[in-house]
């Protein structure tokens, strides 16, 4: 029996370690990314008073070791708070020798921070602009000095890729995995209208499942945890009954 194929809508980079997992399932993926990550022009980040950087994604660690040039010792010894496993690889790629591991969403790691003892004051949360700031404002209101630093912008696709849109329109059954909720709502402002009772729709959280209920789809999936293994494996049971 031939299995759906597997539309990734994963930015890169991280969308090619996704295809390869699928692929590692036996299924067959389709790269379609719902968002391009794009650079701000922004200076130089002022590290002054800051002793502890929250990261709530990988490619926040990425963007920020290329705005400050690279990982020197000063940097290294200064405390990274990493939201998942992704972010924390990515940390420890990147060099930095003081990291406390998460194992949620922002919320998670703003209630791990705040619920540490043994720490000292001064915090920057590496993002991306729709970030918004909002972990920043949690630890401002429990007393923490905070700021907020958007380092890169996420720009929504303008059109599925080709294999992508003919899956869609195929009528048969598709999955589709999602990894935020700002690709939950790119996908869907393009997928409206298309008939979707074939597809099943696997977020990587709760909070990325949500935007997608307006389309209709016959399973909306989300992960039991906020991270990519789990997103995988809410993959492999899904496809289980397809």
């Amino acid at each position: 029996m031939v299995k759906p194929p597997v539309i990734v809508t994963r930015a890169e980079p991280g969308a090619s370690e996704t295809v390869a997992r699928v692929r590692e399932q036996g299924l067959s993926p389709i790269l379609s990314p719902m968002l391009t990550l794009r650079p701000l022009n922004a200076v130089a980040p002022d590290l002054g008073g800051i002793y502890n950087l929250v990261f709530t994604s990988a490619n926040g660690v990425r963007y920020f070791v290329d705005a400050v040039g690279g990982i020197t010792e000063q940097v290294a010894d200064v405390s990274a708070w990493c939201v998942g496993p992704a972010t924390t690889a990515a940390a420890e790629d990147a060099g930095f020798q003081k990291i406390i591991a998460g194992d949620g969403n922002a919320d998670d790691l703003a209630r791990l921070i705040l619920s540490s003892e043994d720490q000292v004051d001064g915090f920057l949360h590496v993002a991306n602009d729709a970030a918004a700031g909002n972990l920043v404002a949690t630890l401002k209101a429990a007393g923490r000095n905070a700021r907020f630093l958007p380092l890169y912008e996420t720009v929504p696709a303008q059109a599925f890729s080709e294999e992508a849109s003919d899956a869609l329109r195929s009528g048969e059954e598709t999955i589709v995995l999602i990894h935020s909720a700002k690709a939950a709502t790119a996908f869907v402002d393009l997928a409206m209208g298309l008939a979707s009772e074939a597809w099943t729709m696997i977020a990587i959280s709760e909070a990325a499942a949500a935007p997608l209920k307006p389309l209709g789809a016959s399973r909306i999936i989300a992960a039991d945890r906020p991270n990519e293994d789990a997103l995988v494996a809410a993959l492999c049971e899904a496809s289980k009954g397809l």
